[in-house]
C-alpha cells in the first residue's frame, strides 16, 4: 500500500511539472515555433518603400490649396543652444512669412527644450500647444518615443502631427525630413575617395537614443563595409552632440592611433569639437561632421574642417511648413516626404545652396 501511494504521488508531482513547464513554454514561445512572438520592424522613414521627395510632391500636387480660418502652427525642436535647430526655427519662419504674404492666415510658435537631453521639458511644451489648441504641430523629438504620448493626446485633439527632421515618431501623420542614413554614406563615399579606400577612420556618434545618430552611423559603416574594404574603423564612441565631449574623444584617439587618418561625426558641433584636438596635434586628419551649420562653412573656407554633409535647415523648415499647409488644405500627402541633401567641401562650399538643391518657391 505504502509502494502505491509513493508511485501516485509521484506520478502527481511528476504532471504538475510537467504542466508548469509546457505553460511557460507556452507564454514565451519557448519549445514551440508557432508560438514564438513575431518581431515587427520600427518605423523607419529611410527605407519607406513609399517615401517620395518633396519636388515630387509639388509635380503631383500642384498649386497651394487655400485653408480658410485662423492657422496656429506649434513647432518644437530639440535645443536652440544647437545653430542647426536655430537655423530651422528661422526656416519655419520665413515659411510662415511667405505665406501669410500670400493670405494665409497663419502664425508659428516654435520653442525648444533646455538642452538635448531634457526629454521631458519638451514634452511638457508639447502638451502646453495641444491645451491651447493649436492647428497643426511639427515636431522634432529628442528620442524615438519622448513625444508619443503627447502624440496620442494630439490625435485624440484632431491635431495633425508633422515629424520634422528626428528623431521619428511612429505615431505621427507624416515625417518631413532627410535620409538619415544617406547622410552616412555621402560621408563615408567622399572620406574613402580622399584615403584612397584603405586606413584607419573612427567615428563620433550623437546620442544611441536618436534614430540620426543610429542611421548616420549605420550608413557610414555599410558604405565602407560594401565598398571599402582597405578602411578599418578602429573606434566608434558616443558624445551625446557635446563639443566638448567630442574633443576629448579626438585627443584620445589621436594619441592611439598615430596612422589615424579620417574622423566622421554625427553632427557639426562635434565635428568643430574634433577638428580643434586635430588643429591641436597638427596632424592631418579628415573631419567631416553633418548638418551644414554657418560655423561648419566658415572652417571649411578657412581649410580646417574638411566637408559637412548639408540637410539645408533653412529650407526644410520651409517645405514642413508647405507640407503642413497642404495637409490642412486637405491634399492627401504620403507618410514619408523626404528633403533634400549635400555634401559641401572647399569645391562648392562658396556655391548658393539655392543652386546645389534647384530651389523653387511653392506655386500659389
Amino acid at each position: 500500500m505504502k509502494k502505491l501511494v509513493k508511485l501516485l504521488t509521484l506520478v502527481f508531482v511528476t504532471s504538475v511539472l510537467f504542466t508548469a513547464c509546457s505553460d511557460k513554454n507556452k507564454k514565451t514561445g519557448e519549445g514551440n515555433k508557432e508560438n514564438k512572438p513575431q518581431q515587427t520592424e520600427a518605423f523607419n522613414p529611410d527605407s519607406d518603400p513609399n517615401g517620395v521627395g518633396f519636388s515630387e510632391i509639388r509635380e503631383k500636387l500642384g498649386a497651394m490649396p487655400k485653408v480658410e480660418g485662423e492657422i496656429k502652427l506649434g513647432s518644437v525642436a530639440k535645443a536652440f543652444e544647437n545653430e542647426y535647430w536655430r537655423t530651422l526655427k528661422e526656416g519655419e519662419e520665413l515659411g510662415t512669412q511667405k505665406f501669410k504674404e500670400n493670405g494665409y492666415n497663419i502664425t508659428l510658435d516654435m520653442k525648444s527644450a533646455q538642452g538635448e537631453g531634457d526629454e521631458q521639458g519638451q514634452l511638457s511644451i508639447v502638451e502646453d500647444m495641444i491645451n491651447k489648441k493649436y492647428t497643426a504641430l511639427l515636431l522634432s523629438p529628442i528620442s524615438d518615443g519622448n513625444l508619443v504620448p503627447g502624440v496620442e493626446k494630439a490625435k485624440k485633439n484632431n491635431i495633425p502631427v508633422i515629424n520634422v527632421n528626428d528623431g521619428i515618431i511612429k505615431n505621427a501623420d507624416i515625417f518631413v525630413g532627410p535620409k538619415a542614413i544617406m547622410n552616412g554614406e555621402l560621408a563615408a563615399e567622399w572620406i574613402s575617395k580622399k584615403i584612397g579606400g584603405e586606413g584607419e577612420v573612427a567615428i563620433v556618434i550623437g546620442m544611441p537614443k536618436a534614430f540620426a545618430a543610429r542611421q548616420r552611423t549605420l550608413g557610414f559603416e555599410n558604405w565602407m563595409k560594401s565598398n571599402a574594404a582597405g578602411v578599418k574603423i578602429v573606434e566608434k564612441q558616443n558624445a551625446d552632440w557635446d563639443r566638448a565631449k567630442a574633443k576629448d574623444l579626438a585627443e584620445i584617439w589621436i594619441k592611439k592611433y598615430p596612422n589615424l587618418k579620417a574622423i566622421f561625426c554625427n553632427n557639426d558641433v562635434m565635428a568643430l569639437g574634433v577638428q580643434e584636438a586635430v588643429n591641436a596635434s597638427k596632424r592631418d586628419i579628415l573631419v567631416v561632421g553633418v548638418d551644414g551649420i554657418k560655423e561648419a562653412y566658415e572652417s571649411i573656407r578657412k581649410g580646417e574642417m574638411d566637408a559637412t554633409v548639408d540637410s539645408f535647415p533653412l529650407y526644410k523648415g520651409q517645405i514642413a511648413v508647405e507640407m503642413a499647409l497642404r495637409s490642412l488644405g486637405g491634399q492627401q500627402l504620403p507618410r514619408v516626404i523626404w528633403t533634400p541633401q549635400a555634401l559641401i567641401d572647399s569645391t562648392n562650399v562658396n556655391e548658393p545652396s539655392e543652386k546645389i538643391i534647384n530651389w523653387k518657391e511653392p506655386v500659389f
